[in-house]
């Protein structure tokens, strides 16, 4: 089985990052709809990965309040 962790922001569970096997990196399976444009995307580590989805979420948030 392949290595996996959560991503929340702010208390609101996004997604999994799950280690992509052979190249290495992340791959994300997003979980909440506000990141859904990043589903399935591959970043080179946990943290880049975990950047972006943040920066997706505080995005999409700004525009719904």
């Amino acid at each position: 089985m392949l290595e996996s962790k959560i991503i929340e922001i702010d208390g609101v569970f996004l997604g999994t990052a799950i280690q992509v096997q052979g190249v290495g990196g992340r791959r994300f399976y997003a979980a909440h709809e506000s990141v859904r444009a990043l589903h399935n995307a591959v970043e080179p580590d946990l943290a880049v990965l975990a950047r972006h989805v943040a920066q997706q979420f505080h995005r999409n948030r700004a525009h719904v309040v």
